[in-house]
Order: C-alpha cells, then sequence, then structure tokens
C-alpha cells in the first residue's frame, strides 16, 4: 500500500486538511471510503505497522467463528478514521471555545492508527496469559511498547515529525492504563478520552471493534456509536452526552459483555487459546519468543505464524508444540467439562480457583495429575469490575445547559442488572479419558467450597464415555 501523492509538498501541510485530492483512499467493510494523508502513510507503510496484517484480532476464534479471520492492521484504520471523525466533530461544534487546531487533529488521528502497533500474537493471550507464564510477575503492556514501536518507527524510517507530536500521541496512546504518562496539554485533557478513554471506557477503539468483531463473527449488532458520536460535547474538559443516550450508552457495555462471553471467551475457543498457550509456553526456550518484548528492532517480527514456524520446523525441542499444534488441526481438543458462574454473595471474596483445587478435591483413588488439567476463571464485565460503567460517565440535559452531571443506579432503568461483573469457573482435560474423574472432583470441589453444586447442569455422558 504505498502512498502517494505528487509534488513536493510538505506533509505538514495536509495535517488539518479534509482536501481527498491528495489521500489515499481504502474501502473497508465498517466505514466505507476512509482517506489518509501523506503524513498517516509514511507511518502506514512501514513493516512495522503492515505486522499487523499478520495479526488476527480475535486471535484463535477463527476456529470456532471461521469469519473471524480480520487483523489488528483493519482495526487500526478503523479507530484512525473514527479518532478523525470525533475530533472534527467537536471542532465543528465547539472548535473556537476549545481551541481545537491542526495539532490536536493529527496528534488524535495519529494516535488512533498507532495505539495498537506494539500488540502480540494471538489477541490478548500473549500479554495476558503468556508473558505471566514465561515471565513471572513482570509488568508489560502492549501500550507501552507501541509507545516504544512509534519512536522506534519515526527513527528507523527517517519520518519527518515534530517531538512535541510524537509525545502527545504516545501519552494519547497509554491514556486508558494506569501508569499513564503525565499529560502535556492539561487544558484539553478531553483529547484524550477520544481513542482510549482511562475516564470512563468510552472512546473509538471500543466503537471500532465492537461493530468490526459483531459483523466478522455473523453476530448482529445495534449499538449506534454514530449517535452517541453526534451527540457528545465538552463541558469542564470532558466528554460528556446526551442525557436522553445513556441506555445507547449502556447498549455499548452490554454488547461489549455479550462478546466477551459469546466469542471472546466461548468455551471452545478457550480451549484452542489454552492449547496455544501451552505450545508457545513448550517453545519459548528453544525459540525465545518472548527474549524481544523491550526491543521494538526484534519484536516486530513476532506475529501469529509463531504457529506455522512450530508447526513445519523439524527440531526435536519443538516435539511436545508441534504435537499441540497438530492436536489443533485435527480438532482434539482439550474437552471442556463443566462451567459454573460464581454465587453473587462469593464474588467480593472470589480467589481463583486452581489446579491443585481441583486435583486435591478427587476422592476414589488418586488418578489425576495437576498437568493433565486446566481451569479457567473468567470475568466478564461491563468494563468498570462489579460498578455500573455509567456512573463514570457525565451527561448534559440539552444544547442549552452547561452543567454535566452523572446518573446514579437508583435514577435509571430499574431492568438494567443489581450486578455488573460475572466470574465463571471453567474446567478442561488434556486427555479425552479423564473427563469423568476431573468433572467429579470438579463437583466435589463445589460443593466443598459453597455447600452445593453451582453448575447448571452434570457434565453429559457422552462427553464422559467418548474417547
Amino acid at each position: 500500500m504505498g502512498a502517494h501523492c505528487n509534488g513536493d509538498v510538505s506533509i505538514h501541510s495536509f495535517a488539518c486538511s479534509q482536501d481527498c485530492r491528495f489521500s489515499k483512499r481504502i474501502y473497508d467493510n465498517v466505514h466505507g471510503n476512509i482517506y489518509l494523508d501523506p503524513l498517516f502513510l509514511k507511518f502506514m507503510d512501514t513493516e512495522q505497522f503492515q505486522r499487523l496484517r499478520d495479526l488476527k484480532q480475535l486471535g484463535m476464534a477463527h476456529m470456532v467463528y471461521p469469519g473471524a479471520v480480520h487483523s489488528r492492521f483493519e482495526h487500526s484504520l478503523g479507530v484512525y478514521w473514527l479518532a478523525g471523525q470525533a475530533i472534527h466533530k467537536l471542532k465543528t461544534q465547539q472548535g473556537f471555545e476549545l481551541g481545537i487546531d491542526c495539532f490536536d487533529i493529527r496528534t488524535v488521528k495519529l494516535a488512533g492508527l498507532l495505539h495498537d502497533i506494539g500488540h502480540g500474537p494471538y489477541s490478548h493471550l500473549f500479554e495476558r496469559e503468556f508473558l505471566p507464564r514465561v515471565h513471572g510477575g513482570r509488568k508489560w503492556s502492549h501500550e507501552q511498547m507501541s509507545v516504544k514501536m512509534v519512536d522506534y518507527i519515526v527513527d528507523e524510517h527517517h519520518i519527518d515529525i515534530d517531538s512535541e507530536t510524537i509525545k502527545q500521541v504516545k501519552e494519547m496512546i497509554v491514556a486508558s492504563c494506569g501508569t499513564s504518562q503525565a499529560k502535556s496539554s492539561r487544558e484539553k485533557h478531553f483529547l484524550y478520552d477520544i481513542v482510549a478513554n482511562g475516564r470512563n471506557g468510552i472512546d473509538v477503539d471500543k466503537f471500532d471493534y465492537i461493530v468490526r468483531d459483531s459483523r466478522a463473527c455473523g453476530l448482529g449488532c445495534n449499538v449506534e456509536f454514530q449517535r452517541i458520536m453526534e451527540d457528545m460535547r465538552v463541558l469542564g474538559d470532558e466528554i460528556c452526552y446526551r442525557y436522553k443516550d445513556y441506555l445507547t450508552i449502556y447498549k455499548l457495555f452490554a454488547t461489549r459483555a455479550d462478546l466477551y462471553r459469546t466469542v471472546y471467551t466461548h468455551a471452545k475457543v478457550k480451549a484452542i487459546d489454552l492449547m496455544v498457550l501451552d505450545a508457545l509456553v513448550k517453545a519459548n526456550d528453544y525459540l525465545e519468543i518472548s527474549s524481544h518484548i523491550d526491543d521494538p528492532a526484534q519484536y516486530w517480527k513476532l506475529d501469529d505464524t509463531i504457529i506455522k514456524t512450530i508447526e513445519t520446523a523439524p527440531d526435536q525441542e519443538l516435539r511436545e508444540s508441534r504435537d499441540l499444534i497438530r492436536r489443533i488441526r485435527r480438532r482434539d481438543l482439550y474437552r471442556f467439562c463443566n462451567e459454573y458462574a460464581v454465587p453473587r454473595d462469593k464474588l467480593e471474596n472470589f480467589k481463583d480457583v486452581t489446579v491443585q483445587d481441583i486435583v486435591c478435591s478427587q476422592k476414589n483413588g488418586a488418578i489425576l495429575r495437576e498437568e493433565d488439567v486446566v481451569v479457567d476463571n473468567v470475568k466478564i464485565d461491563l468494563t468498570r469490575g462489579k460498578h455500573n460503567p455509567l456512573e463514570s460517565v457525565r451527561f448534559f440535559q440539552d444544547y442549552e445547559s452547561d452543567e454535566k452531571f452523572s446518573i446514579s443506579d437508583d435514577r435509571i432503568s430499574h431492568l438494567l442488572p443489581t450486578s455488573y461483573q460475572d466470574m465463571i469457573v471453567r474446567v478442561y482435560s488434556k486427555k479425552p479419558e479423564l473427563v469423568g474423574a476431573i468433572s467429579e472432583a470438579f463437583e466435589n470441589f463445589q460443593v466443598k467450597t459453597y455447600g452445593i453444586k453451582a453448575q447448571v447442569h452434570a457434565t453429559p455422558e457422552k462427553k464422559i464415555r467418548r474417547r
């Protein structure tokens, strides 16, 4: 995808421009035509950004939802486009009073384009499960890696861009992290809420992936993000929303939770994820997969093709990993035995259930070993843990009012839930012949812990008999 505008006009002269004659047009199946000015193309036409084509947005979910083969490349273009729409909307409505200038527009759009440039393979599996397994308590996030990658791309490709723009772009990328850097422009804090919103979770990143993922998986999606963007307004340096849109905003969070339940943490998707995880962990020492997580010059070479590397390499050291990949190909997956939702009154003091908990709950003859069992603790919430996400959102009554307010639980629809978080405990067997024994131990654990079997139904006999 090369750029490429004729003439020697400075790239900076296009930063605020909407003139499509000097832009690259790309057709996106979610947003339609997307236009990229020369500055953004200088970042996009690098091997580091093009790597995103080889990172599936949903990891291994395509093994269950065949259409889910879209990449972080498409998602990044979508976030770039929506970030531009959002900032231009605010500039049109309130640009004079907010002081929105070309610099602000350029940084917001560039942050949208580059926000996932540091993402690892297999969606969030790499940073949330693989790295903790091989590096213990070491803290690492794809946002922080994105920041390093931005600097690396600018230096490696000699991109002519001022340091203040890059500084603010990096701050916007990590704006939703707890370790967010100090903001350069305190007087325009609202700009940091557009791409990655740490205040309340309403951002264009979510708008894009919720619609894109739903469509790819064949699920209906009626989140009206355009309506949310149309009615937003900055009050007191914070993006606020019309009161009448609160159910539309709630639906955004609820749809995200539905995607987590039905796609991202689907029992079979997770079974495949767990096998990929084991394969990567076993291959890590030999392939040094995790050794370059601080070095952008090497890290960008890591993508989803690592599985093909393992699968086709003849090396004896990769035999166990290779066998796991072959099992995935042949649909010989870790067997899902059963699950239960942690009772609501036990959520407060819940501790992750471990493999040891299950193994220690078997009664008749100790046949289970820890290496035969996998426990998956799945948390699904509305972005704010046990709290109503609407509590963090500020609303205004109408365009004549300058007062912003939040909506307390008792002032909104009583049809909304009284609990905003689910904790689901699942157990898997690595060997088909152990499904029965693991299911029984799992039931014993539930009775011992809660006094009841919390699961909805017993493990079906056909699962236990299948070999």
